[in-house]
């Protein structure tokens, strides 16, 4: 997930790297006809009544070999790794050149660099308890104030002076104050291993894991729009339909899209965040990348 450039960049040090930060992980179901298009010919596709988890990171790090920065991964789906199984990115935005070029040279990542605009927009509310009618009638109020945050991003692809927007995520935080402090959840340590690879920038089908430390909970899905309209979605098989470059950049992203769009089950907020990301190991080399670069 946060990548940077370590042969050129001397705030990388050898593997394993470390982020710090915070994270959003949401689960979608993803029609597998639309994974598809992402995952290699010799990797199963994890799937039942037509669906597969996907899904997205989103996550910021304060700390990173890279400094300061954001990143969206599009999950597509979930591939089969006995006795388990492995993610598989069909894009990852970040707002950093450097994490851009480590992930696509050394993890094998379909990077690209992207603007994340965020703003903020605090909406008031106010509880009652029961009692809270009758009480109000004789001047003793109980209303317990909160504030509900709504953070907007914005994630807009930047390929050179051209930009196009991706998406644009909208979180719902609630956070009662100035009495009732946020739980932040309990404590866990994860495993995320995943797929990588076979990209114009790294032909190879790799593996890496991420190992994961922080406090998680489950909050209110995020509800995420596309840009309008949408261009029609065709496979990324090149070879045989013979689809120029442009055509190939277009579908990979108007295929991203349909994954962020696709129906939310359990979002997860990563908390006190610490990532350890493990150098991916080669599982096959290729000479020539069996899918285009997204």
């Amino acid at each position: 997930m946060g990548f940077g450039e370590t042969k050129s960049s001397p705030g990388y040090g050898n593997p394993p790297w470390i982020f710090k930060g915070s994270a959003l992980y949401q689960l979608h179901l993803v029609k597998a006809e639309t994974v598809r298009a992402f995952i290699p010919k010799e990797l199963r596709l994890v799937e039942a009544f037509g669906y597969t988890l996907g899904g997205f990171f989103l996550a910021n790090y304060d700390d990173s070999p890279a400094g300061v920065f954001d990143e969206l991964v599009v999950i597509a789906g979930i591939v089969w790794n006995p006795p388990t199984s492995c993610a598989w990115a069909a894009r990852v935005l970040v707002n950093s050149e450097e994490a851009c070029h480590h992930g696509r040279k050394e993890v094998g990542l379909p990077s690209q660099v992207a603007r994340f605009s965020k703003r903020i927009t605090p909406v008031p509310r106010q509880t009652k308890d029961k009692f809270g009618g009758f009480l109000s009638m004789i001047g003793v109020g109980t209303t317990i104030c909160h504030s509900k945050d709504c953070m907007d991003v914005q994630v807009t692809e930047v390929v050179g002076p051209a930009s196009s927007d991706l998406c644009n995520i909208k979180l719902m935080t609630d956070v009662p104050t100035p009495k009732f402090n946020k739980w932040m959840g309990p404590s866990i340590t994860l495993s995320l291993p995943s797929f990588s690879g076979q990209t114009e920038y790294n032909p190879n089908l790799l593996k890496y894991s991420c190992r994961l430390a922080c406090r998680v909970r489950a909050v209110r899905p995020a509800k995420v729009s596309g840009p309008s309209p949408l261009k029609k979605e065709r496979s990324h098989d090149s070879e045989s339909r013979g689809f120029t470059a442009e055509e190939v950049v277009d579908n990979a992203r108007n295929l991203s899209i349909s994954v962020m769009l696709s129906k939310p089950i359990l979002a997860l907020e990563f908390n006190f965040l610490e990532m350890q990301v493990e150098a991916p190991i080669i599982l096959s080399n290729n000479t020539t990348s069996s899918l285009p670069a997204a």
